[in-house]
């Protein structure tokens, strides 16, 4: 039969007009000592007898404060009860299945199907408390189904012939914790997968260089400024087109989120198309500004950008800056230093039917050309305010030219002393692209 359950009633001090005995043997509460309660369990007990009255004194939490009890006879008044202040549910599988937990259907078709959907009142009422605590209750005789309880998703059941006060108290806090751990691990698997997708996803986003048939070497270090993200709002791409021109870029668009991120995936794929297609400097910079007008969230957002088209000799090279840093470019025997950027062009998106001026810069036989977003410059150097800098990264670069560092570890090594020197993680996203041409 099932287990009676008393109906308690929580009474303010005030709404008698009189204030609250003292627990027996602790001291009348003062001004001074009075502290406020901690707050008590709730407990939402689910059985259809109507009498009431569990068979044990009290229901009391680790701290000696009563447990509250509220009670349903069936699924409809559940849901109804089942608020967020509630802890744990504690349901009796003896109540009749069916429709809100009313009569089951009668005859050899219900028994069969109460014997298949024995479990069906618990797996309603995991559906409507999918955050709360779910204790079973049952008799001896049935512990096969109240294991399949556990496995179907209730925290721990309970035998109705052994329980008392100590004993369910103990499962409520017990039920709690578990259900705190079990959502607190699933939502970190949940992080974890969530992760990886973005990572896959990022990845696949990220640019493969296509210099088939190049004589070029090509590098790229990239790092976004966001938190756990590995993509921000710094792009670039390389690619050689049919004639044998190698032609490279790399932008920044301002700002540091996810918008900022998906509009320099767009700018740089666009570019690609762009070039592929035929265009060049000027024309291609001006197709790009109409694509991010088209593309940003609001007009305040900018972007810069820096493009190179090699020719097929590798010996000369077009520079287009969209106020954009300059490319540093390296010789051997000689000093690395910026290339030209007088009467560099604007931004994108700053100002309509803006001009980008292409300019011609001879490379020699044997150089290194890099390029680079501002965030490897603007960081900091030390605890003061002064920043690396464009000067700054010129020293740099040389000291490791210097220490015959290239190609990959010539990337590595700069992005690893700018964030040294700004005495932690670089904040805004970084992207670096080496390029190079040995003899001839």
């Amino acid at each position: 039969m099932p287990v009676p359950v008393p109906r308690q009633r929580e009474i303010p001090a005030t709404e008698s007009g009189q204030a609250l005995p003292p627990t027996a043997g602790a001291p009348p509460a003062t001004a001074a000592t009075a502290t406020p309660a901690a707050p008590s369990l709730t407990l939402l007990v689910i059985e259809d007898d109507p009498s009431g009255g569990l068979t044990v004194p009290e229901i009391l939490d680790a701290d000696g404060h009563r447990i509250r009890l509220r009670t349903a006879r069936n699924l409809t008044e559940a849901a109804r009860l089942l608020t967020p202040d509630v802890h744990c549910v504690l349901l009796d599988l003896s109540l009749p299945a069916g429709p809100g937990g009313g009569p089951p259907r009668s005859g050899a078709a219900g028994d069969a199907s109460a014997a298949a959907d024995r479990l069906d009142t618990l797996r309603e009422v995991l559906r409507l408390a999918p955050r709360h605590a779910v204790l079973v209750l049952t008799c001896e005789g049935d512990a096969e189904r109240a294991a399949e309880a556990v496995r179907v998703g209730a925290q721990d059941f309970l035998f109705r012939d052994e329980l008392d006060g100590r004993l369910l108290s103990r499962a409520i806090r017990y039920a709690v914790e578990r259900k705190r751990a079990d959502i607190a691990q699933y939502k970190l698997a949940e992080s974890k997968l969530r992760a990886q997708e973005n990572a896959r996803l990022e990845r696949g986003l990220l640019p493969n260089p296509l210099l088939e048939g190049s004589d070029l070497r090509f590098a790229a270090r990239y790092h976004a400024g966001r938190s756990r993200a590995l993509l921000g709002g710094d792009f670039y791409d390389t690619v050689r087109t049919p004639d044998g021109t190698v032609h490279a870029m790399i932008g920044d668009v301002c700002g540091h989120g996810p918008d900022e991120a998906a509009l320099g995936v767009e700018l740089r794929i666009a570019w690609r198309a762009l070039t592929l297609a035929g265009l060049c400097g000027d024309d291609l910079l001006a197709t790009l500004q109409e694509v991010l007008e088209v593309e940003r969230p609001c007009e305040e957002i900018f972007a810069t950008l820096c493009t190179v088209d090699i020719a097929p000799d590798g010996r000369r090279a077009g520079l287009c800056l969209a106020g954009h840093p300059a490319p540093l470019i390296s010789r051997p025997g000689r000093p690395a230093r910026l290339l030209p950027y007088e009467n560099s062009g604007p931004a994108l998106g700053l100002l309509p039917r803006a001009r980008w001026p292409r300019r011609q810069v001879e490379l020699g036989g044997t150089w290194s050309l890099l390029l680079y977003t501002d965030g490897l410059i603007e960081g900091r150097i030390g605890e003061g305010r002064e920043r690396l800098g464009q000067d700054g990264m010129v020293e740099m670069i040389n000291r490791h030219l210097d220490a015959g560092l290239s190609g990959e570890g010539l990337l590595e090594a700069s992005v690893t002393e700018a964030r040294r020197l700004n005495g932690g993680e670089l904040t805004d996203d970084v992207a670096v692209v080496l390029l190079s041409r040995a003899g001839g």
